[in-house]
């Protein structure tokens, strides 16, 4: 029997900018050689200082035209540091959906104020989100001598389904995609289309474990034998095969 174990790291403190995030994670659980960290895009971005107080904001016009035609009538500072993180604005009805600069399709370029002290603190996307893995990876070894991998992961929607799912973002020492076209079915027919998003699938199974009001930002995964190498850009659709661009 094929078995897997998911574990909540309990009792995160209120993660602020320069925190040794690894030295956090590693002083409440023993990792195993294999394991996948996956890691709340929310704590690294707040330990990376990645986060902007509104009260610094001054919104500008097309920010103050398109708060009220929001579903949520944001405030118009908020939609101005949504615009400040996009490179390429591709929805403004009802939701503002962008691009990203690392490339990413998404509601409000990842800006969000859930989780957050302060009434007036959002907080940003990581500047590297594979970047920010490698490092944990490399800290979390330097620290416990074990070869773990590491997934930094945040909640996208689905332009098909209903419901957030997380997803990997950030991607260390594991692959983030599984190529099976040209391998053989079990009824004997080779595969041409199927790629498995295994960083995303690792990174939605710890959703279940990480919820959103529960305060368990990282999980351990164990028991996957995944092997390679991989990045969260692998993960983003080319622009030419994206429907939405």
């Amino acid at each position: 029997m094929r078995r897997y174990e998911l574990f909540g790291v309990d009792g995160m403190p209120e993660i602020a900018a320069g925190d040794d995030l690894a030295q956090l994670i590693a002083s409440r659980i023993s990792l195993e050689a294999g394991d996948i960290v996956v890691v709340a895009q929310k704590v690294v971005s707040k330990a990376e200082g990645r986060t902007r107080d509104l009260a610094t904001v001054t919104a500008s016009d097309e920010a103050i035209r398109l708060a009220p035609h929001l579903v949520a009538e944001p405030d118009p500072r908020f939609v101005q540091v949504v615009l400040d993180e996009s490179a390429r604005i591709l929805r403004t009805e009802r939701v503002l959906i962008t691009q990203t600069r690392h490339g990413f399709v998404c509601a409000n370029s990842g800006v969000d104020q859930s989780n957050i002290p302060g009434s007036e603190v959002v907080t940003l996307l990581p500047v590297d989100p594979d970047a920010s893995a490698e490092h944990l990876r490399a800290r979390l070894h330097e620290i416990t001598g074990v070869t773990a991998a590491v997934i930094v992961s945040d909640t996208f929607g689905r332009p098909w389904r209903l419901g957030i799912v997380n997803v990997a973002l950030g991607v260390a020492g594991m692959p983030a995609l599984i190529d099976m076209r040209g391998r053989i079915d079990d009824a004997g027919r080779e595969l041409h289309a199927t790629v498995l998003a295994a960083a995303d699938e690792v990174a939605a199974a710890s959703g279940l474990v990480m919820g959103k009001t529960r305060r368990t930002p990282v999980v351990i995964v164990r028991g996957l034998d995944l092997h390679g190498s991989g990045s969260g850009r692998e993960l983003i659709r080319p622009a030419a095969e994206d429907l939405f661009r």
